[in-house]
């Protein structure tokens, strides 16, 4: 059975470089994306178009999103007692030491800053895999 993933991601390069580095996976990965923050809260609800898609294992939050940014989705996961379990990896461009503590404080699994060089994306994102799904028990849905 494979991994669900959801990624939380507007920016289309950062999707694809994501894709390609799950697809050197030793795990079977079933990736889904959306591309802003309202949408990402329909599909963990499985609201409308989203009624029949998988729950994920594990979430990969982007913070700067249109409609609703990623505080607000991390905070809203957090308070829904059927969305909380789901780890939370925020994965973000921002170094701001503001956000580090915000996303902590409202119970983010891990913060991960995305490096600008291919190679080291692709290593974190890798990474992140290897680390949530050969290492860490999660919780079954």
């Amino acid at each position: 059975m494979p991994i669900e993933i959801l990624l939380i991601e507007d920016n289309p390069g950062d999707v694809e470089l994501t894709k390609i580095a799950l697809e050197d996976s030793k795990i079977s990965v079933n990736l889904s994306v959306v591309e802003d923050g309202v949408e990402a809260i329909a599909f963990l609800r499985k609201e409308d178009k989203y009624a029949n898609v998988p729950h994920p294992d594990i979430v990969l939050l982007d913070l700067n999103l249109p409609k609703k940014d990623g505080r607000e989705v991390l905070a809203e996961i957090k308070a829904d007692e059927t969305l909380k379990r789901i780890p939370v990896v925020v994965l973000t461009t921002s170094q701001a030491e503001e956000d580090v503590l915000k996303v902590y404080s409202l119970a983010a699994n891990c913060y991960i800053t995305k490096p600008v060089d291919f190679d080291q994306f692709v290593k974190i994102v890798q990474s992140i895999e290897s680390f949530w799904f050969t290492i860490v028990k999660l919780p079954s849905e």
